[in-house]
């Protein structure tokens, strides 16, 4: 397993982080566990959740799968907070002072830990001056219930424009930044990679296998799979928005590539993640064992630069044929 440092800050994280949305929902607990037990004894050091997966439910069976195998001080341990975890409650969302500490005390408290290694902003909220949360932040660093701040899905402005706040104000700044990476959208290589680059930010990829369209399991002309993500794409407005012919362009011209290495279409994507200049470590979702393991076969695949050459002709650098950023969809398109 190959370590990376998180940022400017020193710590070593391992260049796959374990994604845990899908425990305690679709995963249940005992392969939870089992699944998180394996990435450890992988080499896997760095584990993300959020408050709002499955309502708790995913930061619980977290928290309880490092309790049960007593390896939570080889863990470095993000989650986040933003989104709504009552909806009947309207302080009980976004980056105010208010929610942030409130569900840091609740996130501690599923996770049976005392402290979070990374707390991250999970969306950006404009109507939120940044100050507000990162006042809000710097004092659970000093109060010492986090480590280290990062933010999801924010652009570089607004990381420059926290950084510019950070100083003026003599705040901890934020570390790192989970933006949406992979073959189908490759839009933060225009700015925010290189910005992360200059200004020491760590990047940690959401999404690298594109929510499964580049595992090979969708064929052009074929309806999705039922129990697949995307066979409710017909209902779902961003699913549909992903849903498109570009997408097999794409698909269809990567896997003779990944033939030629000898390696899953999703190794080859995954593997390309990994090793592209300025990230960090991208984060795995695995909704089984067997996905595990998959995952875990991109360590032995090498992108080489002939390999770089022939990707940069089927979806170029910069360029996008499906959305990933919410903004592509509007104001406020989930609902936590």
């Amino acid at each position: 397993m190959e370590y990376r440092s998180l940022g400017r800050t020193g710590v070593e994280v391992s260049v796959l982080c374990l994604g845990c949305m899908m425990f305690g929902g679709k995963t249940g607990p005992e392969e939870s566990w089992a699944i998180i037990d394996r990435a450890i004894d992988a080499g896997i050091n760095f584990l993300d959740t959020a408050n709002v997966y499955s309502r708790g439910r995913s930061e619980e069976v977290t928290g309880e799968a490092l309790k049960r195998n007593s390896k939570r001080h080889q863990i470095v341990l993000a989650t986040k907070v933003h989104g709504t975890m009552d909806d009947n409650d309207p302080n009980m969302k976004g980056n105010s002072r208010r929610h942030i500490i409130q569900q840091c005390e609740a996130s501690l408290r599923r996770l049976q830990t005392d402290y979070i290694d990374l707390y991250q902003i999970h969306r950006p909220q404009s109507s939120i001056p940044i100050d507000e949360t990162l006042r809000a932040l710097d004092d659970l660093i000093r109060a010492g219930k986090v480590r280290y701040i990062g933010t999801s899905t924010y652009g570089a402005w607004q990381l420059v424009e926290s950084l510019w706040v950070a100083k003026e104000l003599g705040l901890n700044r934020f570390i790192c930044e989970q933006p949406p990476y992979n073959l189908l959208d490759r839009r933060i290589e225009r700015e925010l990679l290189p910005m992360a680059m200059t200004y020491g930010f760590a990047i940690i990829p959401w999404s690298p296998l594109a929510g499964g369209l580049l595992t090979g399991k969708y064929q052009r002309g074929q309806e999705p799979p039922e129990g697949t993500r995307f066979a409710e794409y017909k209902d779902n407005p961003i699913l549909r928005r992903r849903w498109t012919e570009r997408i097999f362009d794409v698909v269809e011209g990567l896997q003779p590539i990944a033939r030629d290495k000898g390696c899953a279409l999703s190794q080859l994507a995954l593997a390309w993640c990994a090793q592209q200049p300025g990230v960090t470590s991208p984060i795995i979702g695995p909704r089984t064992m067997e996905q595990l393991e998959d995952n875990l076969k991109a360590l032995d695949v090498k992108i080489t630069d002939n390999d770089r050459k022939r990707i940069d002709e089927i979806i170029p650098p910069g360029q996008m044929v499906a959305p990933y950023y919410e903004a592509d969809f509007g104001p406020h398109p989930y609902r936590w």
